[in-house]
Parts: structure tokens; sequence; C-alpha cells
């Protein structure tokens, strides 16, 4: 490899690039030529048609990049009077332009159009000297990151410099010295990164952090309140002029997220708040990105002194434990991969690759961190000086820095000429000859394989200084491999290791996992906390991996967290047990409905710390009981109902969960679900009896009850399921009003007692709704009183009601209400479904009711149970037939369906079909439970989650949906077939 050098006259030869491809090289000389006698630049057409070096060099270079190529032919005229070599005279002249625009730029007089189109041009000229200074040799790294960085922050104070004038313009702010709009404003842009640095690399975003102070001296806002909304829309002006693509180009693309949590923060954070994050939310990886951080615009005093309160966060002054613990953190997230075998070259990256320049930024930078909180000379911003005075005081040997410095000079340099070949912001090699033959050319190598050998020498020198340097301490690695998530871009390896463990998306899920390290969410606000969360990543993502779907999974566990107010204890159990874990994951990944619940209630989880859990479901007592306790001394209306609201749902939440992980049975899962549903409806109905008696007082000698219908009178809830109510209600003969301050007659007084029970039941708080809530199964339906006295409602159901209202009336029950009239509608109910009744006309009725409801809602598919054709509506009816007809004189208020096969004669039912009948609505009860308790989606085993499908064949102890869908269809044929025995054949109405 050979570089510029001197001849005895003082001149240099260029650097050689090798032509790899004659004919691609011509063509590009005689476009060039072309360039050339457009411009009118005979001196460089010239030097092109010869075989003057710097011609040579120009085609060369042109022929293995396409960008550096089209640059040359924009800039002919520019290269016609240049000098070559006096590159740094040039590029210099050209930052001096864009220093001149920051000066002088002013609207209206020069557009946000004009501005753009020259700072592009300048920015195009001076890329393209940088570039060759470069390659020909004539600039060393430090030389080609120092012009490229002065560029950066000359184009950025010219285009900020004009905004802050617009703005004047516009009578947002009046500013001190209109020539100089930065000193003095109070604006701080801090550099971070490479351009902090001032090691910019030739295609590198530009990483910047915006602050303002609400009162600086030479700067005055005309409302001070939107000074943060003023300035966050001028910074998305800002970013259009740098990095929009324009026909001209663009300048640099610039990037703000590296402020603190740009996801929740502004673009334009006030000094007040930046300090109050970083004092109570700083990061570690934070820590180190500030050490490169510098004011390049605006009011760079400002910036100084800020960065000055900054210090105390950035660098710890004693090197006591807990700076241990904060370098041994960072440390906790870099698995030192030593010895994994060769590095391959080609499609290596070689920023943040094994061996890559990261590497070697990480390395100067964790040692500042422990070191340059006491010795303040170490805590320069350039990684070559610091690895220079790092040898100077003895942390690293003279070798270390030699060959470390060495390989960041070599690879920054493979860097830029992979970036420059196309102007992208890359950092991987080529994976084919062609491409990486362009780069070793570029590199001023003859043979593409002896640059190979000089790469891979630096690669592994790198990886063996940074592996010893992390020989020791914990490490945050899965058994796939790697994990990494500081920073501010993702570590190949770590996004190879999500890959491996099934994660479709690693880039995406590594964000993610990053951002738990911001402390946004509540749970993760405290240092501990985040530690804990740290400790069990390793652990959470090969359980995601196990669900089969792991980005759904992460992505439900990222809602959960953002729901957990703390969550250093959660954190600290899942660590100690893992079956906790598992059991989480188990809701995550396959009820995704729970997961909403938990998500949107997470202090439901609390109930899953009790070691009663795992004993069983409690019963009707246990629940009164702990609803005593936990509504407790809440008296007001509102209180007492959100309280109810909270234990509703936490408790249906843990049955959900016992049934989920095979606890409790689907029987056992309706009678819990009923149980909580009649004491939360017990407790509504009282707090709303004592609220309309604060106004209306009572009626005296009246009395009122509930009853239930559908599934909550038979004690079949589900999850999700409404509840089908009925307010009745009695009073003595003569009675025309209540007795309060504002008199109801008894039917106004019971019907605006109904409207307050539906509202405590179903009116959405913050706290949820208690139950969706459907009064038409009363009288008359929607079109009767909502609550009726049981005068009526005994003369309807004895004279006008339709078969299905006593249908409906055989799963009836009084669940709460005044013991009086409670008893004597219990009595009532048995009287009236023990009517004589024609089985004919009876099963006639019931046939025609199945034939409409399969022409008006049909099944939606195989898993629709519910409507299928022998399903659970085929049970129901069933049941409710032979309840009218066969079993009058039995009292089975609220049996269910399988209660009544159980007593039917053996007259009426053979033992095989009791047996198919039983047998079939315990499987649909399993089967409903578990979608309706998993998802409110139509179930679809193609497409649900995973573990949806696995806790399913699960329940009935198969290893593949597959069988249960055969189970099912055996139990629907069977059923059917009875049914159209019994009943008789529904055929749809048209």
């Amino acid at each position: 490899m050979s570089t510029a050098r001197e001849d005895q006259t003082g001149k240099r030869d260029w650097r050689t690039i090798a032509v790899v491809d004659e004919g691609a090289a011509e063509t590009c000389r005689a476009t060039l030529i072309e360039a050339a006698e457009r411009a009118g630049a005979d001196r460089l057409r010239e030097a092109l048609g010869s075989s003057d070096p710097w011609g040579g060099f120009l085609v060369a270079t042109a022929s293995h990049a396409p960008f550096l190529a089209a640059a040359m032919a924009r800039n002919a005229a520019t290269l016609d009077a240049l000098d070559p070599y006096r590159l740094d005279k040039a590029i210099g002249e050209t930052v001096a332009a864009l220093d001149e625009l920051a000066r002088s730029a002013s609207p209206p007089d020069l557009s946000e159009q004009e501005l753009s189109r020259r700072l592009r041009d300048l920015k195009s000229r001076a890329h393209l000297l940088i570039a060759l200074g470069d390659l020909c040799g004539v600039h060393t790294v430090e030389q080609t990151t120092g012009h490229l960085s002065a560029l950066a922050e000359a184009a950025l104070n010219a285009a900020l410099n004009w905004l802050l004038r617009d703005l004047a313009r516009q009578n947002k702010l009046e500013l001190a010295d209109p020539g100089d709009p930065g000193r003095g404003s109070g604006v701080i842009v801090l550099g971070m990164g490479k351009l902090g640095a001032g090691e910019l690399n030739y295609s590198s975003d530009i990483d910047l952090i915006v602050f303002f102070e609400h009162e600086p001296e030479g700067l005055t806002w005309v409302d001070p309140y939107e000074a943060g909304a003023n300035l966050s829309k001028m910074l998305r002006r800002l970013i259009r002029i740098m990095q929009e693509r324009t026909g001209d180009g663009y300048v640099f693309r610039t990037d703000l997220r590296l402020r603190p949590d740009p996801g929740a923060m502004p673009l334009a954070i006030s000094v007040d708040a930046a300090l109050t994050y970083y004092e109570g939310r700083g990061q570690n990886w934070e820590r180190a990105a500030l050490i490169k951080a510098r004011p390049v615009a605006g009011d760079r005093a400002a910036g100084e002194a800020f960065l000055a309160q900054l210090t105390p966060f950035i660098w710890r002054k004693y090197l006591d434990y807990a700076a241990i613990a904060d370098v041994q953190s960072i440390k906790r997230q870099i698995h030192a991969h030593k010895g994994h075998g060769a590095i391959a070259i080609e499609g290596h990256n070689v920023k943040l690759g094994r061996g890559g320049i990261r590497e070697i930024e990480f390395f100067v930078q964790t040692q500042q961190l422990i070191a340059g909180g006491r010795a303040p000379h170490l805590r320069d911003r350039r990684t070559l000086e610091m690895l220079r005075r790092f040898a100077d005081d003895g942390w690293i040997t003279a070798d270390a820095r030699d060959e470390l410095t060495d390989a960041y000079r070599f690879l920054r340099r493979v860097e830029h000429v992979v970036q420059m070949i196309g102007d992208e912001q890359t950092h991987t090699l080529p994976v084919i000859h062609e491409g990486m033959a362009a780069v070793a050319a570029l590199m001023g190598f003859e043979e593409t394989d002896a640059f190979r050998l000089a790469l891979r020498e630096r690669l592994v020198t790198v990886e063996r200084h940074f592996g010893d340097l992390f020989q020791e301490g914990e490490t945050l690695a899965a058994a796939a491999g790697n994990l990494s998530f500081t920073g501010e871009d993702p570590d190949p390896d770590t996004l190879t290791t999500l890959s491996q463990l099934g994660f479709t998306r690693p880039a995406d899920m590594w964000s993610v996992i990053r951002s738990w390290h911001f402390g946004r969410y509540g749970a993760v606000q405290s240092q501990k906390a985040r530690e804990r969360l740290t400790g069990i990543t390793p652990a959470l993502l090969e359980a995601f991996a196990a669900t089969g779907q792991p980005d759904d999974a992460l992505l439900r566990f990222d809602a959960f967290l953002k729901g957990l107010p703390t969550g250093i204890q959660l954190f600290s159990m899942l660590h100690s047990n893992r079956h906790l874990l598992s059991l989480l994951l188990t809701i995550l990944s396959a009820a995704p409905r729970l997961s909403e619940i938990i998500t949107k209630r997470p202090l439901v989880f609390d109930g899953m710390l009790d070691p009663a859990f795992y004993e069983g479901l409690p019963d009707r007592e246990e629940l009164a009981s702990s609803l005593g306790d936990f509504l407790g001394d809440a008296r007001h209306y509102e209180d007492r109902l959100d309280r109810l609201r909270i234990f509703a749902a936490e408790q249906r939440f843990l049955v959900g969960v016992r049934f989920l992980t095979g606890a409790a049975k689907a029987e056992q899962m309706g009678e819990a679900l009923t149980n909580i549903a009649d004491l939360a409806i017990a407790e509504a109905l009282d707090a709303a009896r004592r609220e309309v008696a604060r106004r209306h007082g009572h009626v005296p000698g009246g009395e009122c009850c509930v009853l239930a219908l559908g599934r909550l009178g038979s004690h079949e809830m589900t999850a999700g399921s409404d509840v089908d109510l009925i307010l009745l209600y009695d009073h003595p003969e003569g009675i025309d009003a209540s007795d309060g301050d504002k008199e109801l007659a008894p039917t106004q007084y019971y019907a605006r007692l109904t409207q307050r029970l539906i509202a405590a039941l179903s009116a959405p708080t913050s706290e949820g709704v208690l139950y969706e809530v459907d009064f038409r199964l009363r009288p008359s339906g929607n079109k009767g009183p909502l609550a009726t006295s049981l005068r009526a409602f005994s003369h309807y159901q004895r004279s006008e009601a339709w078969t299905w209202e006593h249908m409906a009336l055989t799963r009836a029950r009084v669940v709460t209400g005044d013991e009086g009239l409670s008893a004597r509608v219990q009595e009532e109910l048995h009287a009236i479904l023990a009517l004589p009744s024609d089985a004919d006309a009876v099963r006639a009725d019931v046939l025609a009711m199945r034939a409409r409801l399969l022409r008006d809602k049909p099944p939606r598919g195989e898993w629709d149970l519910k409507r299928v054709s022998g399903g659970i509506t085929d049970i129901d009816f069933l049941a409710q037939y032979w309840r009218l007809t066969a079993l009058p004189k039995l009292n089975l208020n609220g049996a269910r369906a399988t209660a009544i096969f159980s007593v039917l004669d053996d007259a009426v039912i053979g033992g095989r079909q009791r047996e198919d009948l039983v047998s079939a609505a315990h499987d649909y009860a399993t089967v409903g439970h578990m979608l309706r308790l998993c998802t409110s989606e139509a179930f679809d085993p193609e497409q649900a989650p995973r573990g949806l499908v696995e806790a399913l064949c699960s329940k009935f102890h198969v290893p593949a949906i597959g069988h249960v869908e055969a189970r099912l269809k055996s139990h629907r044929e069977r059923v059917e077939a009875i049914f159209h025995d019994v009943i008789g054949e529904p055929v749809p109405e048209a």
C-alpha cells in the first residue's frame, strides 16, 4: 500500500489507486472530460487527458466510486481552479463561506429555499475536496474527520442563525445581536458522538441535543411560555433544511434522538428539565455519550456552562463502589466474545462488528468513566488523544496504545471509503468480489487479498484488547449468544442473537428493550429497578422465544411494563421465582385478552403472589369476606363503586389465570365468575338504593329484588359475559309516592333505581366497567318499563309470555334484594314454570326459533360453538324444552343444562344420549371459557397465538389442535342427531 509522499522539489505523489476495470475507468475519463469542457475547465481537461498523476488519480477514484464521479463532474470548475497541493486551503475557503453565510444570511433577503441551495452547494464542494484529500493520502484520518466536523458545524451554524433571525422577523423573539444571534440566546446545541469529538465520518449523521434557557441575556421571548414550542417547531425546520434531499442533494442527516427520553420529551428541552432528568433518571450509556458532548452552535458559552453543571453526573468524583457498579452495569450489557472463530471480512460491519470502531471507542469511554472523575485531564473527547493519555498515565501499555491507534486509523479509513462509494451511511463491507476490490483499491492496495489480511489483523487486535478489558464481571448474554442494548445503534451480534431466538423483527425489538433503560415507564424509573430488569433480560428473551411468537410476547411485556406503577418488587420476584415468570409469560403469550387486562390493571398481578392462589378457587363466603375488607370504610358512592370495579376485575382475572393454568375446571370457573357477579350486583344495588334514597327517600313498605337470567342465572358466566337482569318490585296498595324531599311515584321511583343500577354496573370510569347490562328480557322487552312490579310480571308470564320467554325463565333466579320479595319471586318462578304446557306446541316453537337463529345469526365457523349446529344453543334448547315439558314440578330455578339432563327420567332420555350431552356440554364449556378468556377475536387455529393453541391442546391432553377439532366435530354430530330426534331438523327460513 502506498501513500502520498514528497519528492525533492517538495511536490507530492498521490496514493496509488489501482484500476480494476479499464473499461469503466475509460468511461469515467470520458465523462469527466466532457464535464470539464462544459465548465470551460481547460486545466482539468488537460490533466484528465494526459499522463498527469493528478488526472490519473481522479480517473481511478471515479471508476470505483460512482458518488465521487458524479461529484467531480458537478464540481468541474472547482477542480479546475484547485491546487491539489493545497487542498487544506480550498477546504478552509469553503468553510469560511459557510461562516460568512452564518454572519450575514437573513430573511427575507435570503429565502429558506435559497439558503438550502447555498448550503448544499458549499457542502457538496467541500465534501468532494475532503474525500480527495483522504484518498490521495494528503490528509491523515484526524485531519479528514476534523474537516468533516468543521464543515458540519459551519453549515449547522448558518442554518440555525438564519432560523433565529426568522423567528425575530415573525415577532416571536427579540435578538440582542442580530449579527450573531446565537451568542447569549440561551439556545444550546450540543454535538454528540463523532461530531462532538470532531471525528465525523464521511457520510455520518450529525447527532444533536438542543436545550434552552428560559431567561437568556441575548434573547427575549415575546411569549416565554411558548419558548419550548417555538424552538421545537424551529428545529423541525432545521432538520428539513439540513437533511431534506432536493435536486442539489442534502447537507447532513440530522438526528435528535439522543436527547433525554426521546419518545416523551420535545425536540427542545429546557435546561431545568434536562438537569432534573439526568440527575434522577440518567443512564450509564448517557454518561458515556455525554463524554463527547460539545457545544457546536447557538449559545456556546451557555452550552459550556450546562456541561459544567452535568460534570457530577458524567464524572464520579471518587472511584468508590458506586462508580464501579456503574461501570459493571455497562459491562454486563457487553458480551466479551473472544475466540469465536475467524472473522468474516465480506459483509463485516467495521463500526459495530467484532473488532470494530465501536469497541475501540467503548474501550476508551469505559476507562474514562472509571478514571475521569479523579483525573480531569482524562476527559478529552478525542479517541486517539485519550489512548495517548491513558498510556502516559499507565492505564494501558504503550503496545496497546500503538496497536489500537493504528487499528482505529485504518478502520476509520475503511469506513470512509465504504461511504464514499455511494454516499451512504453504511459501515458494512461489500459481499461481492467486485465491491471488495473497489474498497481495496481506494484504500491504496493493489491486491484485494492483501487488504483482507490487513483488515483482519486489525479486527483481531481490537477484539483482543476489548476482550481483555472485559474479561471479568458478569455478561448479559443468552445461551444463543451476545446481547447488548446500550448506545445509539443496534449491535449486529445482538441482532443475530435475537434472530436465532426466533424474533422476526430483531432491530425493532432491540429498540423496545433499549427504551426500557430510559426510565420513561414508572416501573423502570429507579436505577435499581433498571438493574433488576437488566438482570432478568436474558431469561425474559428465552422465555419469549419459547412461546413461538417472541415478537408479540415481547411487545405485550412492554405494554405490561408501561402500565406498572413500580417494577422493583416484581422484577426481584421474577428473578427469584422463575415459575412466576413462566406464569406471566403464559398469560402474555396465550391469552391476549388477559394480557390486556393485566396491562390496563397491573395491580391485579398482586393477587398471584398470594400463596393461597394455587390452592383452588375461593367460595362465595370467602369472596364476600374479601370484598368487605376491600371496600373497607369507603362511604362515597363513586369511591365505593370504583373499589367494587377494581375488586371484580382482579377476581375475574385471578379466576381466569387459575383456569388457564389448570388449577380450575370449566364448571368451577363458571361458578366462580357467577359468584363474583352476584356479589358485585348486590353491592351495586345497595349503592344505587342509598343514592336514590338520598334524594327521593323510600317507598313505604316497598321492596325490590334483581332477577338474573341467561348464563348468570344458570351459574355459567364466562369471561366477558354480560348480565341479563330484571328488577322486580312490590309495595302495599295505596302507596302513591316515596317519602323523600323530592317525591316520586313508585313506578318512577323503581325506574330511577333501575337506571342507577345500570349506571353503577355499566358506566365507564377510570377503573373500567363492571358489567355490560341487558334488561331486554323484562316483560315486553324494550317497550316495557325498566322496572316491573311483581304483579305485572306474574300476569305477563302467566297470560302473555311467548314460549321463548318461558325458556329464558328456566334459568332465572333471584340474585339479590329484600328477603321477603326474593322468596315470593322464587315461588312465583316455580309456579309459572309448573303451568301446564303443550309439548308439541313447545317443540314447534323451539324448532322455529332455532331455524330463525340459523338464518339471522349463522355460525362464523366450526369454532363458533354457540351458534353451530350441534353446539351450545342446541344443548340449551334441549334442556329448556325438557324443563318445560318433562320436569314442570321440580324446582330447578337457575339450574344449568347438565343438571337438568341428570334428573331426566330414562324414558325421556337414554343413558347414552345423556352421556353424550353432558360430555359435549363439558367440552364446549372448556373451549368456550378458554376462548372467551384469552381472546376477543374469532378463533382461527392458523392465526391464533401459538401459546393459546398449545394451552387449548393441553386442556384435552392432546398433542395437536387437529385432535381437539375432531373431538368437537364428534360432539356436534351427536348433539345434532339428538336435537333432530327430539325437536326436529331446523330449516333456516328464507
